[in-house]
């Protein structure tokens, strides 16, 4: 399983935005460091909490600070731009990172965002099925082409630079309805599960992937779970009540402001005590609801992992949602925990280490034979069995001493 990170961002607001850049920057950094594959961020244009216009400008920063992450748009908003402008961008993006970008698109995840573009959002989806299609079509170097719709026109189109990757990967987002799943299955594309952080799209991941696959089998493509990206949410710590602790405040903040107070999304309700919005979002399963998020050590963050696994019927990469509920420094040390001890026991990178430690630890006959061997030779030279008694005698009486 691969791991990644989604920076939307969710990032309260009041502090100060260039500080916000430079960190989210700095996170990125570690995250290639800690050997973590993919990161991606978001395009929004409205809500306060969500700061990137671009997110191609943040990732080409991002990619003069780091070496081997992969670098995903998550994601362009297909319906506000021109195709071939995407198209160009996107390339430009992958010949300055060597390669490594993902080309991740959606239809636009605010309505706030539409209605500043004067996009009826009923038009949303339809947009990006256009706009996805033509883009594809250039990236794979199509000669030149005319294309008129009612929103773009673009006459004798070609590309003048290809992207470095022979066959770029690309991604759509999906929430709780089949529309994702099925344009993922008609370009024959990635999907990128964005609903799995609320409890209703939980639920759904279990019949998600039949849509990809039935829509893939109606356009002749195909679709691989290994290319099935799904968010989760969490913030680990070496213990579960420290991890709980340190997210509390930050994760009621979160839910109050953003989820209720800005998005007011349906359904929702502000939670008057931390403890009562902990326990929503990870205790759910006492309540009849999906967990949708683990507070606690790396243990408690493998099982779940291993229990979304189940309930989809296997994806490929797991990605960590990024947000404020941690102090920075807290929030590091969660990022840091997950690549030392939960990447490498959900790939079983330390399953023979530890089998070799358990061999050593209980075959001790061959060993104890190994040791009679040097003691044989020891006896056996005069000058070094009278050492031996002489050190022995000093142990006993620093012993005795002691």
């Amino acid at each position: 399983m691969r791991f990644g990170a989604f920076l939307a961002p969710h990032h309260p607001v009041g502090e100060n935005p260039m500080l916000q850049f430079r960190r989210d920057l700095d996170l990125v950094e570690q995250l290639d460091k800690l050997l973590f594959d993919e990161f991606w961020c978001g395009e929004h244009h409205s809500s306060g909490w969500e700061m990137i216009a671009s997110p191609e400008m943040f990732l080409a920063a991002a990619g003069e600070r780091t070496s081997r992450i992969k670098l995903g748009t998550g994601v362009i908003s297909l319906p506000y731009h021109h195709p071939f402008n995407v198209a160009q961008r996107i390339v430009q993006l992958d010949h300055m990172t060597a390669g490594r970008v993902i080309f991740g698109t959606g239809p636009g995840a605010l309505p706030s965002d539409a209605h500043t573009f004067d996009i009826d959002p009923m038009l949303l989806r339809d947009r990006q099925d256009e706009a996805l299609g033509v883009v594809l079509r250039l990236l794979r170097g199509e000669p030149r082409f005319s294309y008129e719709t009612d929103w773009f026109t673009m006459k004798d189109a070609q590309l003048q630079l290809l992207p470095v990757q022979d066959q770029m990967p690309a991604a759509t987002a999906s929430m709780v309805s089949p529309s994702g799943m099925t344009l993922a299955g008609k370009y024959g594309i990635g999907v990128l599960s964005i609903g799995s952080m609320a409890s209703e799209g939980i639920t759904a991941l279990a019949t998600q992937w039949d849509f990809a696959e039935d829509a893939a089998l109606k356009s002749g493509t195909t679709v691989d779970r290994s290319d099935w990206r799904v968010l989760l949410n969490w913030h680990i710590a070496e213990t579960r009540d420290l991890a709980r602790d340190q997210a509390r405040q930050g994760l009621q903040r979160w839910h109050n402001e953003y989820i209720v107070g800005t998005l007011q999304r349906p359904g929702t309700i502000a939670y008057n005590d931390p403890d009562e919005a902990l326990e929503a979002v990870c205790g759910g399963a006492s309540k009849g609801v999906a967990q949708t998020a683990v507070v606690g050590t790396p243990d408690d963050l493998v099982a779940f992992i291993r229990k979304m696994s189940d309930l989809t019927g296997g994806f490929g990469t797991a990605i960590g949602f990024v947000h404020d509920w941690a102090t920075p420094r807290d929030t590091a040390n969660s990022w840091d925990l997950v690549a030392r001890y939960v990447i490498p026991e959900l790939n079983g990178y330390t399953q023979n280490l530890r089998q070799s430690q358990e061999f050593v630890s209980t075959k001790r006959d061959p060993f104890n034979r190994a040791g009679e061997a040097i003691l044989d030779k020891i006896l056996s030279n005069e000058k070094a069995a009278k050492a031996m008694q002489i050190t022995a005698k000093q142990s006993k009486h620093n012993a005795a001493e002691n």
